[in-house]
């Protein structure tokens, strides 16, 4: 795919002498800059006041939205809201449920979107020791192509029931029925149609599939597979039997398969018709373009975050959606129009000065993802560590010794908090492969069965595909988590400079996010935004970072100067650390936090 074009900027404005700063004329020298930063003490959350909050906005919803509810009988059900944050270099959603966060996706958008994207390319290698194909689909890495994955049907999820076959009459010459077919079905140097399961992670090129399918709301569809079926996860006898007439109703081109997604469950047949036209309408598009490109050529690329927003997460228990970027906002509204017009309704556009992550205490929660420690209510807390062979989470008393003086016994109340608290942060971290999880020893094997069963149900909603083995002898519980793209820690660290390797420091790119996000706090605090005069600030920072805040971020930082009516300096070294900033009032001298 075409990378983006980056801008030319302006070069910010830098004092005359930035060498030459005297220590005193601030409340911290600036010395320590070049430090290495303290780990910061883990995130205490008040939930019980998240949940006041949410309480609250629930009661401020439009009449229309309370008198809906009252009639669906869901005056005891979880809150949920969308909070959609777009900023210059990122896009984010926090999905929150009674002011709790419990999913987070980031979107950076000057890098291209891989898993999803379908591509026409060409065979390079074919390796019959590892039973895979290279693939050349104008990437940097090759695409890795298993045998198994080029086998019709490799794609079956054992979660879905298949209910109809539309397989086609007429066999091709090239067709692949089994491994031993694929060499003379698909030599070197031939061409092949793919889609990206796994985005390229480390070293490894993207892992690719020929077993096709595009997402739509309650539909997916699958333009090679030939079987239809509906998700096991809709569980009502009654329903999947409606659902089952349905698909018969479905007219679907010879060779081509759908599956019925749980968003489907109660919904009237016209939505699925209508599902299906939008995704033969988005396939024949692909078509068009297999036909007119010559390999390699990128066919098809996922939607962004605003349309998985509308596809994916807008769902009917969802009671709210906002944003705070207009033009974010009316595509919102444009792509609901055509795949849910009632939610409409739900999605309102956000236009406070205080940023909308720090209205609604997302922020906070956020910070939390990317700490070693995560504190629990009754005083324990886990410990995260994510190696390039596996996740190991250690949960420890904490301050706590035995058990309570009220008799409950603390030891399976820590735990079974643990297992609760590990499988929200899995998600948000987007955590993969191999979890290990060392929980408080318990000798009791009914304390052992509970913690299993509430780590369960915590896994139950998870979409990501996984599989959960009972405690062991020795007190560990394994986890296998399907990922499909880095975890989240992987796009906001880079390599260490430091220490070759061993460790990892935020890239310039986070750092000047953080910068310019701070500037936008502290230019709309309320004590700021009075004053008649141009506020003056001086930033301490890494040549790095000012670099980056030069070069591809100059504008951005010129427009909220521009907009705010205040004037920034900067003052740089080698000898500061490239995560270390500092915000000094050039008036007062003071450093601002």
């Amino acid at each position: 795919m075409a990378r983006k074009p980056r801008n030319n900027t302006r070069t910010p404005k830098r004092s005359s002498n930035q060498h030459d700063l005297d220590p005193d004329q601030t409340s911290d020298s600036p010395n320590d800059m070049g430090s290495i930063p303290v780990e910061p003490p883990p995130v205490h959350i008040n939930k019980a006041e998240l949940r006041e909050g949410s309480i609250q906005r629930a009661k401020d919803r439009p009449i229309r939205e309370r008198i809906l509810s009252f009639f669906r009988k869901d005056k005891d059900k979880d809150y949920k809201e969308l909070i959609i944050n777009t900023e210059a270099l990122e896009r984010r959603v926090a999905r929150i449920e009674n002011g709790i966060l419990q999913g987070f996706d980031v979107e950076r958008l000057d890098e291209d979107r891989m898993v999803g994207a379908i591509f026409k390319g060409k065979v390079q290698n074919l390796e019959p020791g590892l039973k895979a194909a290279f693939v050349d689909i104008g990437q940097d890495k090759n695409a890795f192509l298993h045998y198994w994955d080029m086998l019709p049907g490799a794609n079956n999820d054992p979660s879905i029931e298949i209910v109809r076959e539309n397989k086609k009459k007429n066999n091709s010459k090239n067709e692949v029925k089994s491994v031993k077919d694929i060499p003379k079905a698909f030599p070197i140097g031939s061409e092949i149609i793919v889609q990206i399961t796994k985005a390229q992670i480390g070293s490894k090129g993207p892992r690719t599939t020929t077993n096709l399918s595009l997402p739509g709301r309650f539909l997916v569809l699958m333009p090679y597979a030939g079987q239809c079926g509906i998700s096991r996860k809709i569980e009502e006898k009654a329903e999947r039997n409606r659902l089952k007439g349905i698909i018969s109703n479905l007219s679907l081109r010879e060779g081509m398969g759908v599956i019925i997604r749980t968003a489907g469950q109660n919904k009237p047949e016209r939505f699925f018709m209508r599902d299906l036209h939008l995704l033969l309408q988005q396939w024949d598009e692909i078509e068009a373009k297999m036909k007119s490109q010559e390999s390699p050529a990128f066919l098809y690329q996922e939607p962004d975050l605003i349309g998985l927003t509308a596809r994916d997460f807008l769902t009917d228990d969802v009671d709210r959606v906002q944003v705070d970027k207009k033009d974010d906002y009316d595509r919102l509204i444009e792509t609901i129009q055509k795949i849910a017009p009632k939610s409409k309704s739900k999605v309102s556009y956000f236009d406070e000065k205080i940023p909308i992550f720090e209205r609604f205490n997302v922020e906070r929660q956020i910070e939390q993802t990317f700490m070693r420690r995560v504190l629990l209510p009754s005083g324990g807390e886990i410990v995260m560590e994510e190696t390039e062979a596996l996740v190991s989470i250690d949960v420890n008393t904490g301050s706590h010794k035995g058990s309570r003086k009220d008799g409950k016994n603390f030891i399976l109340q820590a735990n079974i908090e643990a297992a609760m608290e590990v499988s929200r942060q899995m998600r948000l971290r987007n955590l993969g492969g191999l979890v290990i999880i060392d929980f408080i020893d318990m000798k009791n094997k009914s304390d052992q069965r509970k913690v299993f069963q509430k780590m369960k149900s915590a896994m139950s909603e998870d979409k990501a595909k996984h599989n959960i083995l009972p405690i062991s002898q020795l007190g560990i519980m394994q986890i296998t988590r399907q990922r499909h793209d880095e975890s989240n820690s992987s796009g906001i660290y880079e390599p260490c400079p430091y220490c070759m390797g061993r460790g990892i420091v935020k890239s310039p790119r986070s750092i000047s996010i953080e910068i310019q996000r701070k500037l936008s706090s502290i230019v709309r605090r309320p004590e700021n935004s009075t004053d008649s005069q141009s506020t003056k600030l001086k930033v301490f920072l890494h040549p790095g970072v000012l670099r980056r805040l030069r070069g591809p971020d100059a504008k951005l930082l010129e427009r909220i100067e521009r907009n705010y009516d205040v004037s920034v300096n900067f003052e740089s070294s080698d000898s500061f650390h490239v995560e270390n900033f500092k915000f000094v009032d050039e008036v007062s001298g003071k450093e601002i936090r």
